[in-house]
């Protein structure tokens, strides 16, 4: 770990958060400057140390217990080993709690009520503290008793319904985007819930402190962004387009002689100065292809012949 600087230097994190969707978070508020104490357990730690190869070798070039997936998360951060499960272990975190601004957690809903560190508890003893809680479901609803992993939301979320070839089957993203995109979000609504904190100052009675409550499934769904609101607009779903894009054209992969490329076109001016150098002038002034709404409509035509 390197000495804090940055525009979040003097904001200290208590992380108890693990696997991804946290760790990217307090990684995001380490690099801005926070100090993240993260909290691991005795002798396991954070599962995604042993989600491996490949490891971290060390200087006989063995195996260490830091696999790459571990560390693409947990940089800027101070980490130590508590036994939650201990009245000695809880009064660590009341402590540490004490002298932070957040405190952040992703343990299954009413997971840390039985060792008294849940929101309700924490915020009696430390009114101002900010307290983001990562679930897969939210903290309420009927799901939110489940555990939820990136897979298993990218295909509830409908992600993987828009991602895919045509004829091919669902596919997710390559990556783990739906715990790192909650993540952002978690980092962004804390930066929000600290500003709210430092404007207020002494003016509420309960303290100023905030619970978030943030869902994989709920940030999922947020960032589907145009395919969204393409639904909600017009009430059609949205169908796997392989690497095309379902509101511009061109805007996709195409074969050549040796290789692929990217096309990607986002206005008329493009679409001509395109055309002008691939030796089609004529294309823009067909009726069918003249706007990018005529493209759309005729992609099936377009797309062959480009």
């Amino acid at each position: 770990m390197t000495t804090n600087t940055g525009p979040l230097k003097g904001l200290r994190i208590l992380d108890m958060s693990r696997i991804l969707a946290g760790p990217t978070c307090t990684q995001i508020l380490g690099d801005l400057g926070a100090d993240v104490i993260k909290i691991e357990r005795p002798e396991a730690g954070d599962d995604t140390r042993k989600w491996g190869p490949p490891y971290v070798k060390d200087s006989d070039g063995n195996d260490t217990s830091e696999s790459a997936y571990y560390l693409c998360a947990n940089r800027n951060k101070r980490s130590l080993t508590v036994d939650i499960t201990k009245p000695e272990g809880q009064q660590i975190v009341r402590k540490l709690a004490a002298k932070c601004d957040v405190l952040i957690e992703n343990y299954k809903v009413g997971g840390l009520k039985k060792y008294g560190l849940d929101y309700s508890a924490i915020k009696e003893e430390f009114p101002d503290l900010i307290y983001c809680s990562i679930s897969g479901f939210g903290q309420t609803g009927p799901k939110s008793h489940r555990l939820g992993y990136d897979f298993m939301i990218q295909a509830m979320g409908g992600i993987m319904s828009v991602t895919g070839e045509p004829d091919g089957s669902p596919m997710k993203v390559g990556v783990g985007i739906a715990d790192v995109m909650c993540g952002m979000y978690a980092a962004v609504s804390i930066l929000a819930a600290v500003r709210h904190r430092d404007q207020s100052g002494n003016s509420a009675a309960g303290g100023n402190g905030q619970h978030i409550d943030l869902s994989l499934l709920d940030s999922q769904a947020a960032w589907l962004i145009n395919s969204g609101l393409n639904y909600l607009t017009s009430g059609d779903n949205q169908q796997r387009l392989g690497n095309a894009h379902p509101n511009l054209v061109p805007y996709q992969v195409f074969q050549t002689s040796d290789s692929f490329f990217v096309l990607t076109v986002g206005n008329e001016i493009q679409f001509r100065k395109f055309c002008e150098f691939a030796g089609a002038p004529e294309l823009p002034e067909d009726p069918r292809f003249k706007t990018n709404t005529d493209r759309v409509k005729n992609r099936k035509i377009l797309a062959p012949m480009l």
